[in-house]
């Protein structure tokens, strides 16, 4: 017997029209449930009655369908530092908050996705544990060139590389030499060359470019468990002098999709925007906390803001949402950059520690901020000679340089933007609308990791992933509600207007608010690694 088909519908629902633009409109949706994509689309609420009586119906109304949302910047840290995040947890959140794709970055686990060896371990982990769909991005490290087309051949959507150091031994920054060979060798390929944009700038010409790439930032000069002494030890500077950099070596692959991910400083704004209408093809992505959070009322301690680059002023916050309003601004895609660790890593000030789930853990040594932040029981030195190590205090609590850098907000962005755009808006500020955050969220996130042909929208051919939003729910964050495996967020506490409802990945509903199992439906993932080779 044929398998009968699904119907979503609602009288608010964004809509992908064939010609890429989003409308907001009443609509059925049909769905396939054996091959899992869109059938078709009713411009219009089709009662029950106009389909077969045992045809899965439901009427969402007055909710919104919108697309799932693609977070193109996700860290799962599995396999290595699952304590720190996995997928089993990572894409939970991700799917609470209707986030049907997430792109795995290729740090923070162990090995990094550097080779083609490396990335065969990742998705061996990966298997049996994905509630939603997972495609991963490889990492440009010195000396691994050679890698990065097989890897482009195993299905990676992209490559990162740092200008700065990472923070973890086994994905060292790389050098202007490196970005030459990485551009060089990826010029002829559908794929994106992506950086995170700090590094010291160059004290003088004759420097030569290894000290900038990889020595510490500022020595601090201020009370360590202070935001702003934090803050003024990675100035606009950091950004500006790393784009600048990229932006000099751009000519060596015209064609080439250059990308710079978590952009903070809107200093760096107009080199973006000169470098665009000269004809180079860059773009820059932002991040929730960004554009939600603020260092002006980050308090003394608070370690769960600490993030690099970090979060900075209201007002240059107010500049992102100005770019954001730009049809030809350079901030193109909003992603999480979710990027969690232990609680004990975060060194929590004892008024902000809370119980989490799954108790305490070994801690792993690593470096941040240029500063050895191994906790006190591991302060093994070997093989550290070249790192500039620094011994922790004996209680660092709040320190905001020893403190493990990263926001854990998978599945919260519609949400934050939602929330402080409504917010934005009752200030008499521009605001991005529900079209515009799919926009940013989904369609253009899709087309940047080459998967527009079937995530992203909600058009007939595409994977049927929708999430239904509340937009009249009102609630508060707290560590109860947080789905990844360490309770630690700096949004805890802060109350949205927006929650997802329900989500559905490739036809099957894999979430539903308030359900048994966490909400959690059917029991056990369904999600798939996406390592189809990219062609867009």
């Amino acid at each position: 017997m044929a398998v009968p088909e699904i119907v979503l519908t609602s009288t608010r629902v964004v809509l992908t029209r064939p010609d890429d633009s989003l409308a907001l409109m009443p609509a059925t949706i049909i769905v396939s449930p054996v091959t899992g994509k869109i059938v078709s689309i009713f411009p219009q609420v089709l009662p029950r009655e106009s389909f077969p009586p045992e045809t899965p119906y439901q009427d969402y109304s007055p909710k919104l369908l919108i697309p799932g949302l693609v977070d193109a910047h996700v860290h799962l840290n599995e396999p290595g530092r699952t304590e720190w995040e996995g997928f089993n947890t990572g894409t939970q959140a991700a799917a609470s908050g209707g986030v049907t794709t997430v792109v795995d970055m290729p740090l923070n686990a162990i090995p990094p996705t550097t080779t083609l060896n490396g990335f065969k371990e990742k998705l061996a982990a990966s298997q049996g544990q994905c509630w939603v769909d997972v495609g991963f991005y490889g990492g440009v490290i010195p000396g691994n060139a050679d890698e990065l087309l097989p890897l482009v051949e195993a299905g990676v959507r992209g490559f990162k590389g740092f200008l700065i150091d990472s923070g973890v031994e086994e994905f060292p920054a790389v050098s202007a030499k490196d970005i030459a060979l990485a551009m060089t060798t990826l010029k002829d390929t559908a794929t994106t060359l992506m950086f995170h944009a700090e590094m010291l700038p160059p004290l003088a010409a004759s420097v030569g470019d290894s000290v900038p790439q990889s020595a510490p930032p500022l020595k601090p000069h201020g009370e360590l468990n202070s935001y702003e002494t934090f803050l003024e030890s990675r100035p606009p500077a950091f950004e500006t002098s790393a784009v600048a950099e990229i932006l000099s070596m751009a000519h060596l692959a015209p064609q080439l999709h250059l990308h710079i991910v978590h952009l903070s400083a809107t200093e760096c704004i107009p080199l973006l925007r000169d470098a665009r209408q000269m004809g180079i093809n860059i773009t820059a992505e932002t991040c929730f906390h960004y554009l939600g959070l603020a260092s002006d009322s980050i308090a003394d301690g608070d370690t769960r803001h600490k993030c690099c680059p970090p979060i900075r002023s209201q007002s240059n916050q107010d500049r992102l949402w100005e770019e954001l309003a730009d049809a030809d601004g350079c901030i193109k895609t909003i992603v999480s950059d979710h990027s969690p660790c232990t609680p004990e890593l975060k060194l929590l000030p004892a008024h902000l520690q809370t119980a989490y789930r799954e108790g305490p853990r070994p801690a792993i040594r690593h470096f941040d901020s240029g500063i050895d932040v191994t906790l006190p029981k591991e302060t093994a030195t070997e093989g550290l000679a070249t790192k500039q190590a620094a011994p922790l205090p004996a209680k660092p609590q709040g320190d905001f340089f020893a403190a493990w850098g990263g926001i854990s907000s998978v599945g919260l962005g519609l949400p934050i933007l939602f929330t402080t755009a409504a917010e934005r808006l009752a200030r008499g500020h521009s605001a991005p609308s529900i079209t515009d955050i799919v926009r940013m969220c989904s369609q253009a996130t899709a087309r940047q990791v080459g998967l527009a042909h079937r995530k992203g929208g909600i058009k007939a051919g595409l994977d049927a992933d929708i999430c239904v939003f509340d937009d009249e729910a009102v609630w508060t964050l707290r560590a109860g509600d947080m789905r990844w495996k360490n309770r630690v967020s700096p949004w805890e506490g802060h109350t949205f207007r927006g929650r997802v409802h329900e989500t559905w990945l490739r036809g099957a509903k894999v979430f539903a608010h308030g359900g048994e199992r966490g909400g959690f439906v059917g029991g056990a993932p369904v999600g798939m690694a996406i390592v189809e080779r990219r062609t867009e």
